[in-house]
């Protein structure tokens, strides 16, 4: 199975992220059903002719957004189902940072980041920021849940370089996987109903970014990034 999203604006693709995907179309295509124990990491990093490293950032990746589970001393399976409610969702960075804690610099860093770029965001932006939002809604009708995150971390990304502030601009790449694994730990509680409102909350920031509106640019990123965190079982 190959995504629209195989081949992203920047032309080039992380080696981990080009093994998720193929991975994920495995599954996707039904060679690995719900419950099947996935093969080993020797096996897998031999098929695909990748290190060991690279494929456990994948398998790590697929795991955070609950395609995957691993069971120590058993393996690792595919899910059969979403996270519930009360299930606490897996966090990659637990040793070093709190989860709330990474959301609530998500929130300030990027409100601000938001509220400055609409003074000066081009049209091509808005147009890339468009784009985005209907293929993170494509892909997500499509089960890719890969390509969907793809493309939710492509808009932030666009909305970051067109922030005219380069002390903010710089902030965001330092602390970027943290703040961007924040827009993947959510996924396995996301239902339907939720992806329409996330996807209606990108397109009131584009609102008001086109409009040239620092506090409704503001105001809008801040709540999004207040939906997502409560998704993911996270009050800020």
């Amino acid at each position: 199975m190959t995504s629209e999203m195989d081949f992203p604006a920047t032309g080039w693709t992380p080696l981990p992220q080009v093994v998720a995907r193929r991975i994920q179309a495995m599954i996707l295509d039904g060679e690995l059903q719900p419950g099947d124990q996935i093969p080993s990491q020797r096996v897998l990093s031999e098929r695909f002719s990748v290190s060991r490293a690279s494929l456990r950032e994948a398998l790590l990746t697929l795991e955070t957004l609950g395609l995957i589970k691993t069971e120590p001393g058993r393996g690792t399976f595919v899910t059969a189902r979403k996270a519930s409610g009360s299930e606490r969702l897996k966090w990659r960075y637990a040793d070093s940072y709190a989860v709330q804690d990474v959301f609530q610099t998500r929130l300030m860093l990027e409100s601000e980041i938001a509220a400055h770029a609409s003074g000066s965001i081009s049209g091509e932006a808005l147009d890339q920021l468009r784009v985005t939002t209907d293929r993170m809604e494509r892909c997500w009708e499509a089960g890719d849940l890969l390509a969907n995150v793809e493309a939710d971390l492509l808009f932030h990304q666009t909305i970051a370089l067109a922030c005219p502030n380069l002390m903010l601009r710089t902030l965001y790449e330092t602390v970027r996987s943290l703040l961007t694994e924040t827009q993947r730990q959510p996924i396995p509680r996301t239902e339907a109903d939720r992806m329409r409102a996330s996807l209606g909350e990108h397109r009131q920031i584009i609102t008001a970014l086109a409009t040239h509106d620092p506090e409704a640019a503001r105001l809008a990123m801040a709540s999004h990034i207040r939906n997502t965190a409560r998704c993911a079982g996270v009050m800020i």
